[in-house]
């Protein structure tokens, strides 16, 4: 059921397994340890769980299930503040966490958290953490320890298993501002989402799939994903903890199941295009051979047994693991030169999907088989799809395109003790409101075109979405991220824009004659800044934005956008404010040289 990489004395790392009764009875002999806590079963209880992806991390959620506790899910990537608001926010007791750096800073976090009275860790406890723990006024347990309270516990209390509308998670959604907000699931949106993004009519998912764990549990996307494997009596093997050892995990689990993001997705073509633009005889080879596996893709033949399959794409998909047979893509829009790769090389079935954590991760995907790209698919079988006017923006819902609207079992019940923000995304009639704009296609299928939200005017009264922008500069080839901003008060746009290093070196040397210069220097160079300024407006002419649309000026960052730098949301979507925040000197000096 549950696969983990374990060291041998002979340095190599196989995966050892938890079959389903092992992982059942750990789970209920934790959800027997947490009673003798004094943890009380029912739906007042909230369970912390903050750790990276791991066999313990799935067996503290059934624990939590078996006494209809309500879990928790914490981004390890959080800062204190919104680490400890979301513990007094949710009145959390006790919280699950996997090493001794997050029971530190769940040690340091207590003057501000009162409720938070244990902290429960999977790994080997230290007597200096116990003492520590204890000098806050915190109770400290190893998990195994726990495990064993409860096996031993006599007479055994009856436990408490939830029913379809009991609470079952809080996912606080990291947010690009503010406070994140608690979104209220119940057990039935979760089975709900989960049988039917399951539902693949030919290539039914089976016991004998594996599917490879490495985005965050605490994500819903990938929480879906394993209850699909769990649905069908599959295992879920989790990667090691480290995304640049990502590729041998695959390669050492050989998992038929992947769920991406399309940035992992990105780097995979990124690598490959670079790899084959070396020569011309490389270049030549893969054309004919994407080509040829793009006519199997239009007829709806899902294959990898071709002699191209062999020769060019076999060395694509051992760096999968070689046995992939569904992949789903998900979190944000996947280019469709991206996506149609990924089809004719893979050779498997390559579903997009779309939804939010309000709608338990998912509200439409792709057909399997169809080759077709630009949308998200159909309407999940659990819930409906409706589009509303913007007005503001010039969307009517009579013209096929509009503000996307969910409503079905899948949807959430609010947001956790915020009922100004629930009353936004829910109206009266249980619709949530996604604040993204769709268009219905001809076909039935569902294409994001815009965001209602992040919209602002500029000086001119001119409304600016500065994602769909962002979108459309995203195709230059110099760009790897980049953050568009404006302001009601000023003229015109800049933007931030942290360049790919690999193509910014290639192009300097070869278009600006400059050698032996480091990344970061080419990022301060004039011509180097007017090169790729140069390239923005005209992909951006060339996709219609309007003059105001373009940026009128650009700051060339050397430093990426990450979660570690708080720039990024966990599932890598940009923060604006911080952006903001992070960049004001360099965004108010393009504004004045701009005057």
């Amino acid at each position: 059921m549950l696969g983990y990489r374990i060291k041998k004395s002979d340095d190599s790392q196989p995966y050892a397994w938890l079959t389903y009764a092992e992982v059942i009875d750990r789970s209920v002999n934790l959800a027997y340890g947490l009673l003798k806590l004094g943890i009380t079963p029912g739906q007042e209880s909230f369970i912390g769980i903050y750790a990276n992806n791991r066999p313990e991390w799935v067996i503290s959620e059934l624990a939590a299930y078996n006494n209809s506790n309500v879990v928790v899910s914490i981004y390890a990537t959080l800062g204190p503040d919104v680490r400890s608001f979301i513990i007094n926010q949710a009145n959390i007791e006790v919280v699950i966490c996997d090493n001794e750096q997050k029971a530190n800073e769940l040690i340091a976090d207590k003057p501000k958290c009162r409720s938070l009275k244990f902290i429960v860790m999977m790994e080997t406890l230290s007597e200096h953490l116990t003492r520590k723990a204890e000098n806050e006024g915190l109770l400290i347990f190893e998990f195994g320890d726990l495990e064993r309270t409860g096996h031993q516990l006599e007479p055994k209390p009856q436990l408490m298993p939830p029913k379809p509308d009991d609470l079952c998670t809080i996912c606080y959604t990291s947010g690009t501002t503010g406070q994140p907000k608690g979104v209220m699931l119940t057990h039935g949106n979760i089975i709900a989402c989960t049988v039917a993004f399951a539902f693949f009519k030919n290539t039914a998912l089976c016991s004998q799939d594996v599917m490879m764990s490495y985005l965050p549990l605490a994500h819903m996307y990938e929480r879906v994903m394993e209850c699909n494997q769990f649905e069908f009596g599959g295992s879920v093997g989790f990667f090691s903890g480290d995304i640049r050892r990502l590729a041998d995990d695959m390669k050492e689990l050989k998992p038929t199941v992947v769920p991406l993001v399309p940035r992992i997705l990105n780097r995979i073509f990124d690598k490959v295009i670079s790899e084959v633009d070396k020569s011309f005889l490389k270049k030549a080879t893969f054309n004919v051979a994407f080509a040829f596996k793009s006519r199997d893709v239009r007829r709806g033949i899902v294959r990898s047994d071709t002699f191209f399959d062999r020769i060019v794409f076999k060395k694509i998909r051992e760096q999968m693991g070689g046995r992939v047979r569904v992949l789903t893509i998900g979190s944000a829009p996947t280019a469709h030169a991206v996506l149609s790769f990924a089809r004719a090389a893979l050779g498997c079935i390559v579903v997009e999907g779309y939804g939010q954590t309000e709608c338990s991760a998912a509200a439409s995907t792709q057909m399997e088989g169809d080759p077709s790209v630009g949308h998200v698919g159909i309407p999940l079988m659990c819930n409906a799809i409706k589009l509303v006017d913007v007005p503001e923006l010039g969307y009517y819902a009579q013209d096929n395109v509009g503000e996307i609207c969910v409503r079905g079992f899948n949807v959430f019940k609010g947001y956790y003790k915020n009922e100004e923000a629930t009353k936004e995304a829910l109206d009266a009639d249980g619709w949530l409101h996604t604040g993204d704009i769709g268009q219905w296609n001809a076909n039935g299928t569902l294409s994001i075109i815009d965001r209602k939200k992040h919209i602002f005017k500029l000086q001119q009264g001119e409304y600016i979405t500065p994602e769909k922008i962002e979108n459309v500069y995203i195709h230059s080839k110099f760009v790897a991220q980049l953050f568009v901003h404006g302001e009601s008060l000023k003229s015109c746009l800049v933007a931030i824009v942290v360049p790919d290093e690999e193509v910014l070196l290639k192009s300097s040397a070869d278009i600006l004659n400059i050698h032996d210069v480091s990344f970061e220097e080419l990022c301060s160079n004039k011509e180097v800044k007017k090169m790729i300024l140069v390239d923005m407006l005209d992909i951006g002419k060339k996709a219609g934005l309007c003059s105001f649309e373009q940026v009128k000026d650009i700051y060339v960052s050397s430093e990426q956008f990450t979660v570690e730098n708080d720039l990024l949301t966990p599932t890598l979507k940009g923060k604006r404010r911080n952006l903001k925040k992070h960049f004001a000197i360099q965004i108010a000096e393009m504004y004045s040289k701009l005057k």
